[in-house]
C-alpha cells in the first residue's frame, strides 16, 4: 500500500473553492491501495492583511515535510507590498524548496471548448517545462529604483539551472509518443537569443544537452514567433522548454487554447 501525506493550501480568491472540489476527488480515490492524508495550512494575501505574514513558518515547515503540496491560489490584485508588487508566497515556496521544474501539460480533452478552429484529426497535447527558480524571477525582492525616474530588474541564467531543466524536458520527451501532428519526439527551446546574451547562453546550453539525446529532435524558436505558432499549429509541438518569465506567459497562452 502506498501512503502519502499532503500539505493543502487553499489560499486566496478562488483557491478555497477549487480546493474544496479537489479534496472531494482525493477522498474518492483514497483507499487501501492509495492512502492519502493531508494537513491544511494558510498562506496568501488575506493572511498577510490579517497578520503581516504571507507564508508563516508553520506552513513552510509543513510543506518541507510533506510528500506533496496541493496548492490553490494566492494573491489578490488590490493587496500589494509598498513597492507595488503582489503578495506571492508560491514564489517563496519555489525558491525555498528548489522547485525548479514547472511542468505544465497543455492538452485539449474531448468536449472541452477551444477558441481555436481545430482541423479534423488534429489534437493539442504538449508539455511546457518552465525553469522555475531563475530568469527574471530571480530578481524578485531585489531590483533597483532610482527615485521616481527608473527601475531595473536583472535576468539570471546559470549553466546548472539550465542543464537540469533541459535534461528534465528531454527525459520527459522520451516517455511520450511524440507530437500529435507527426509522432516525432521533439523538444523546442524558446528564447530571445537574437537579442540577449542571457538567452543566447540558455540556447547554447540547450544545444549541448540535446546532443546527449540523439533520438529526440531538438529545435529552437524565438518567443515572439512561438506565441504565434502555438495558436496556428499547436499540434506540431511535443515538449517545450523555456526560461521562467517566458514559461509563465506561454503557459497561460496554452491554457487558453485548451479551455482554461
Amino acid at each position: 500500500m502506498s501512503q502519502y501525506r499532503l500539505a493543502v493550501i487553499g489560499g486566496d480568491g478562488i483557491g478555497p473553492e477549487v480546493m474544496a472540489e479537489a479534496l472531494k476527488a482525493l477522498r474518492a480515490v483514497s483507499g487501501p491501495a492509495l492512502a492519502l492524508s493531508w494537513d491544511e495550512a494558510d498562506a496568501g494575501a488575506a493572511l498577510w492583511q490579517r497578520t503581516g505574514e504571507d507564508l508563516p513558518k508553520e506552513t513552510l515547515a509543513l510543506c518541507q515535510t510533506a510528500d506533496a503540496i496541493l496548492f490553490g491560489a494566492t494573491g489578490l490584485p488590490d493587496v500589494r507590498y509598498p513597492d507595488g508588487t503582489e503578495i506571492a508566497p508560491q514564489i517563496t515556496l519555489r525558491f525555498a524548496l528548489d522547485l525548479y521544474a514547472g511542468v505544465r501539460p497543455i492538452r485539449l480533452y474531448p468536449g472541452a471548448p477551444s477558441p481555436l478552429a481545430i482541423p479534423a484529426g488534429r489534437r493539442i497535447d504538449y508539455v511546457i517545462f518552465r525553469e522555475n527558480t531563475e530568469g527574471l524571477f530571480a530578481s524578485r525582492g531585489g531590483g533597483a529604483t532610482v527615485g521616481d525616474t527608473a527601475a531595473v530588474d536583472s535576468l539570471v541564467i546559470t549553466r546548472a539551472g539550465t542543464e537540469r531543466i533541459v535534461r528534465r524536458a528531454f527525459e520527459w520527451c522520451l516517455r511520450r509518443p511524440g507530437a500529435p501532428a507527426d509522432g516525432v519526439r521533439r523538444v523546442t527551446c524558446v528564447d530571445k537569443a537574437n537579442m540577449f546574451r542571457s538567452y543566447a547562453f540558455f540556447r547554447r546550453v540547450f544545444q549541448e544537452i540535446a546532443r546527449e539525446y540523439p533520438g529526440v529532435e531538438a529545435e529552437c524558436a524565438y518567443v515572439d514567433a512561438m506565441s504565434m505558432y502555438l495558436t496556428q499549429a499547436p499540434w506540431r509541438y511535443d515538449v517545450i522548454v523555456l526560461e521562467n518569465m517566458f514559461g509563465d506567459i506561454l503557459s497561460d497562452l496554452g491554457a487558453a487554447t485548451v479551455g482554461g
